[in-house]
């Protein structure tokens, strides 16, 4: 089994289904190395140094250790109730998410909702952006005004990885872009 399969094992342990392999994370999304280990060695070989391996190597930087690498945890995407003490911040003036072109109209009437995970996800460049719409079909990329909610009252954070997270984005803060 390859790091990536396993990887993506971690990633739905760690951000929506702790129970699948039997263990349970705190309140701010921890779990147990030890834990987590045996519980996904029940399906996929995993071991300390693969698991470091994984951490390092991971292209999105999804995972933290703690300072002594006794517990682990999903930097966000959660669609369980955690908190990943998140620093909130000022967001630059304009920020960007993509999508697929399947899920336009629904944008453009309802705005970004953050659906089943706690955040919307959006990016700081729209290459970034680019990608992550590819991976839902055909790209469509969307500019958000973040600067101006932000001085309307909404929140923003930062991730530990690079993503901005809020709430929602209500469609008056979007600007799609033609291709």
């Amino acid at each position: 089994m390859s790091d990536k399969e396993t990887s993506k094992f971690i990633s739905l342990i760690l951000r929506h289904k702790p129970e699948t392999i039997g263990i349970t994370l705190d309140e701010h999304g921890w779990a147990n190395v030890v834990e987590l280990i045996e519980g996904v060695n029940k399906t996929h070989p995993l071991d300390m140094e693969t698991l470091e391996r994984i951490v390092a190597e991971d292209e999105k930087q999804r995972y933290s250790f703690n300072e002594d690498k006794t517990l682990i945890r999903a930097n966000q995407g959660h669609s369980i109730p955690v908190d990943v003490e998140l620093e909130e911040k000022n967001p630059p003036e304009i920020l960007y998410h993509g999508t697929g072109e399947k899920y336009v109209s629904l944008i453009d009437e309802q705005g970004l909702i953050s659906k089943s995970r706690l955040y919307v996800h959006l990016s700081a460049d729209e290459e970034t952006a680019r990608k992550v719409g590819m991976r839902h079909g055909k790209p469509v990329i969307y500019t958000v005004k973040s600067g101006e909610m932000s001085h309307d009252g909404f929140k923003f954070y930062f991730s530990v990885n690079g993503v901005w997270l809020t709430k929602s984005v209500p469609a008056k803060y979007l600007v799609k872009h033609t291709q």
